[in-house]
């Protein structure tokens, strides 16, 4: 059933920059049930993986269960490289799952088990204290389903000094609360959302409104410096202080979207704080070439390296 057990094992990414800040990735971990079989996933961790794989350091900060499935999540995080010292295991409660259902045009539905061990994470004082030294702290909106891991999202929040504060919007319903996700924006530095995302959160019809004119708008709205909206395959675009920048995308044969996303905002991430920094137009075209990879293949975390250009090839 561990379809993707054998595959990932020990393909590393290039060694880290140490002199780049890591980056805190605070959520879920979880299983994604597919129909080719069990998948380690969650948003979070997902991002982690690329965010390695392209030469950045980054902690997953979540919680398992003590249970066979929460053993094979921290097993599979060691083998990829991610550090799992922040992985709480807790003894009363399960390891999450999600059944993702596969749509006719290679979207998925979810179905989230709740009160899982991911509802409870409890950062350590080390988590705090790279917040504090300058760490970036990526997170999103279904972690923030729990009263407990909101409280622990903004204590490290406030800590945080230096770092970029990227919020993943990733709308999961029924966990879409608007006073959630609007506190959530708020806090952010960067904001990556699709467009049907955009539609919810500003509660505007497209094409009647342009995607940059609304994109401009909940930027700065929510105070928010960068807001970057994917727009499926006809590409990304990204408001940076009021200016809009957008990429086109190219054609794929879709094998499911589960982590395309994903991969899409580690690359951006990696081109806005990387060794190299690069200009908005070219952290997004590196962004959308990797997302329709991962679009093209099986889950969320297929092996592949990024050549200096760009061109992601397959492993």
């Amino acid at each position: 059933m561990f379809t993707e057990a054998c595959g990932n094992d020990n393909l590393h990414g290039p060694m880290a920059d140490p002199a780049v800040p890591p980056v805190l990735c605070f959520g879920e971990v979880l299983w994604d049930a597919l129909p080719r079989g069990l998948f380690p996933g969650g948003a979070p961790i997902n991002v982690a993986y690329h965010l390695q794989k392209l030469g950045l350091t980054a902690y997953p900060v979540t919680a398992v269960g003590a249970d066979f499935l929460g053993e094979e999540l921290i097993r599979r995080l060691d083998r990829w490289g991610l550090d799992s010292r922040f992985v709480n295991v807790l003894p009363d409660k399960q390891t999450g799952v999600v059944r993702a259902h596969i749509q006719p045009d290679g979207s998925a539905k979810y179905e989230i088990v709740e009160d899982v061990a991911w509802d409870w994470i409890e950062p350590d004082t080390s988590v705090f204290d790279m917040a504090a030294r300058g760490a970036s702290m990526l997170f999103g909106t279904l972690a923030q389903r729990s009263e407990h891991n909101r409280k622990q999202l903004d204590a490290l929040l406030q800590k945080m000094a230096g770092g970029l504060r990227i919020y993943d919007v990733n709308l999961r319903p029924p966990f879409t609360d608007p006073e959630i996700i609007r506190h959530l924006a708020e806090q952010s530095d960067l904001i990556k959302l699709n467009d049907e995302e955009l539609e919810v959160v500003t509660n505007r019809l497209y094409p009647t409104v342009s995607l940059d004119k609304a994109a401009n708008e909940y930027a700065a709205g929510v105070g928010c410096e960068r807001v970057c909206v994917t727009a499926g395959a006809r590409g990304a675009g990204m408001v940076e202080n009021g200016k809009w920048h957008w990429v086109d995308g190219r054609p794929v044969v879709v094998r499911d979207t589960v982590g395309a996303g994903d991969s899409f905002l580690a690359s951006l991430i990696h081109g806005l704080i990387g060794p190299v920094k690069r200009s908005p137009v070219e952290a997004l075209t590196r962004a959308c070439r990797l997302g329709e990879f991962v679009a093209s293949s099986d889950g969320a975390t297929p092996h592949y390296a990024v050549a200096p250009d760009g061109t992601v090839y397959p492993q």
